[in-house]
C-alpha cells in the first residue's frame, strides 16, 4: 500500500516476513506506485540495498562533482557539445537551483527558473534546462536519484523546421562559397547533420564509377551510425573534391587550419550568412537544410525508414518531418478504397450528392 506522510508518499508492505516502509520521494500517487513497483522488483532480485537511504546531495554538488567530469570525458572529442553543457552548468550553479537537494527539484522550480530569466532568449534558457535534464537523467541512471522532475522548456524558442523550396535551395547553393557549397549539398542530398559532415573522413566514403556510400560512424546516439547511398549531386561533389585532393586514401574531407583539423561551425556560420546575403533567400538556420531533406523524403518512405535515414533514435522525432498535405491524405483513402474492390473517387466528384439524415430516422 501507499500513504501520504507530509509532502511525499510512503510505501508499506510485507516482504519475506519483514515489514517494508520507505519514502518514495513522490508527491504524486501514480509516481509513488511506480517507485513501489521498482522497489518490489529489486527486492525480488535480492537487492536489499534498494532500501538504503541515499545520501542527500545538492544540485551544485552533483553538477560539479559528477556531471562535469562525465562531460569532460564523454565529449572529449566533441568540443561544441562539451562547451554547451559546461556553459549550462555554470549558469545552473549560479542560480537558486544550485542549493536545492537533488531529489527536491520539482516542476515548480523549473517554472520559477524560466520566470527569473525571462530577460534572456528562450534558446539560452533552454540550453540550461537541457543541461539540467541531462544531469537529472544521469543521476537516476547512477542511482543518485529515484526519479527525476519533469523539465519543461521555455516557450518561444526558434525552431529549425523551415522547408526551402526547390527554387530557394538552388539559388542559395549557386552562391555558396566553397567548401560550404559542398557541405550544404550533402545536407540537402543526404539529410546528414552538419556536424557529421564537418568531421567526415575519406576512410568512411566509398566512391565507385556511378555511385557511392557514406558511412557515419558516430553521432548523438547509436542510431546515428548508419550507411547512406549517395545521390548524384553529392557523388559529383565528392568526386571533384577527391580528385582535387590527389585521390587520398585517408584524412579529412573538409580540412582546414583549425585546431580540430577540419571545418568548424564558426566558419560555417560565416559562409552561410554570406550565401544568404548574396542569394536574397529569406533568413534560415543551416539546420533547415536537413529539415528540408527530411520533409522531401517523408512521402517516399515509411516513418521507420525515414528515422533510419535521418539517424533518429525515436520515430517521435522523425514525425516532425512528416507533413501530410490534403492530396496525400486523399491519395491514401483512394488506395484504401481501390484495394477494397470499390470505385476510386475524388472528394470533389460531382456525382456525390449530400444526403441529410434525421436523428430520429437514424435511431430506428
Amino acid at each position: 500500500m501507499i500513504y501520504k506522510k507530509g509532502r511525499y508518499y510512503m510505501v508499506k508492505f510485507m516482504w519475506q516476513g519483514r515489514m517494508i516502509r520507505k519514502s518514495t520521494r513522490c508527491s504524486n500517487a501514480k509516481d509513488a506506485r511506480t517507485v513501489e513497483g521498482k522497489i518490489r522488483s529489486e527486492l525480488g532480485k535480492g537487492n536489499w540495498g534498494v532500501l538504503a537511504q541515499k545520501p542527500r546531495i545538492t544540485v551544485s554538488e552533483f553538477l560539479k562533482g559528477h556531471f562535469l567530469p562525465f562531460v569532460e570525458t564523454e565529449f572529449k572529442t566533441k568540443p561544441n557539445s562539451r562547451d554547451y553543457y559546461v556553459y549550462g552548468t555554470a549558469n545552473l550553479t549560479a542560480s537558486d537551483l544550485a542549493t536545492l537537494q537533488l531529489d527536491a527539484v520539482t516542476g515548480q522550480h523549473i517554472t520559477a527558473y524560466i520566470a527569473q530569466h525571462g530577460h534572456l532568449k528562450p534558446t539560452t534558457i533552454n540550453r540550461d534546462l537541457r543541461t539540467l535534464r541531462r544531469a537529472l537523467s544521469l543521476a537516476v541512471e547512477w542511482g543518485k536519484l529515484d526519479r527525476m522532475a519533469k523539465v519543461t522548456l521555455a516557450k518561444g524558442e526558434r525552431q529549425r523546421d523551415r522547408v526551402l523550396s526547390e527554387e530557394e535551395a538552388n539559388r542559395y547553393l549557386a552562391v555558396c562559397p566553397q567548401p560550404w557549397r559542398d557541405v550544404a549539398t550533402m545536407i540537402l542530398g543526404e539529410g546528414m547533420r552538419p556536424g557529421e559532415i564537418y568531421g567526415l573522413r575519406w576512410e568512411h566514403v566509398l566512391l565507385n564509377g556511378s555511385d557511392g556510400l557514406i558511412q557515419i560512424v558516430g553521432g548523438k546516439s547509436k542510431a546515428a551510425r548508419r550507411l547512406l547511398p549517395m545521390v548524384p549531386e553529392v557523388l559529383h561533389a565528392l568526386k571533384a573534391r577527391f580528385e582535387a585532393q590527389g585521390r587520398p586514401a585517408k584524412g579529412w574531407i573538409f580540412p582546414t587550419g583549425s585546431a580540430s583539423g577540419h571545418i568548424e561551425e564558426s566558419s560555417a556560420k560565416e559562409w552561410h550568412t554570406k550565401a544568404l546575403k548574396l542569394s536574397g533567400v529569406s533568413v534560415f538556420e543551416p539546420y533547415c537544410l536537413r529539415h528540408t531533406f527530411g520533409t522531401r523524403m517523408a512521402p517516399k518512405c515509411d516513418v521507420f525508414a525515414l528515422a533510419r535515414i535521418m539517424g533518429h533514435s525515436s520515430i517521435a522525432i522523425t514525425q516532425r518531418y512528416v507533413h501530410p498535405q490534403a492530396e496525400a491524405i486523399e491519395t491514401a483513402f483512394q488506395k484504401l478504397v481501390t484495394e477494397g474492390g470499390h470505385r476510386e473517387f475524388s472528394a470533389v466528384d460531382s456525382n456525390i450528392v449530400p444526403v441529410e439524415v434525421s436523428l430520429a430516422k437514424s435511431e430506428g
